[in-house]
């Protein structure tokens, strides 16, 4: 009776890491970063559709009477690229009772999108005249 007791804590435990670690993987892949257009960074394209497809700058300013935005960006991945991520990683976790999570969780912790910066200057009309990529 002793040894059942003390095998108890082992086996909750057990159960709670079976039954909650196999989801990590797949939530990951589902909530990774959105893919960005990067096609709206070309000269003539409105500020309202940068900031519609980045967000707001993480910088703005004037420099004779033009805008100069600072964006900060995360381009992650298609609906469709996150769904087949997610759906891989879900029968990996089935076939292998859970242990795939020692590989696909820190996977989709490296993937998780590529970091980039660009310096977008705008015309008199606030249309882009001018991409700097600053970083990849």
């Amino acid at each position: 009776m002793k040894n059942a007791r003390g095998r108890l804590p082992l086996l909750i435990l057990g159960s709670f890491v079976l039954t909650t670690l196999p989801a990590c993987s797949v939530f990951l892949a589902a909530n990774q970063p959105d893919k960005k257009n990067l096609s709206v960074l070309v000269a003539g394209t409105p500020r309202a559709r940068i900031l519609t497809e980045f967000g707001q700058p993480i910088s703005s300013r004037l420099v004779d009477n033009r805008r100069i935005d600072l964006f900060s960006i995360t381009q992650g991945y298609s609906k469709e690229a996150k769904a087949g991520r997610a759906f891989a990683h879900g029968v990996g976790d089935i076939a292998t009772v859970g242990m795939w999570e020692l590989a696909g969780t820190p996977t989709e912790v490296v993937f998780s999108g590529k970091k980039l910066s660009y310096e977008v200057t705008y015309d008199y009309f606030d249309r882009v005249a001018r991409v700097v990529k600053l970083s990849e």
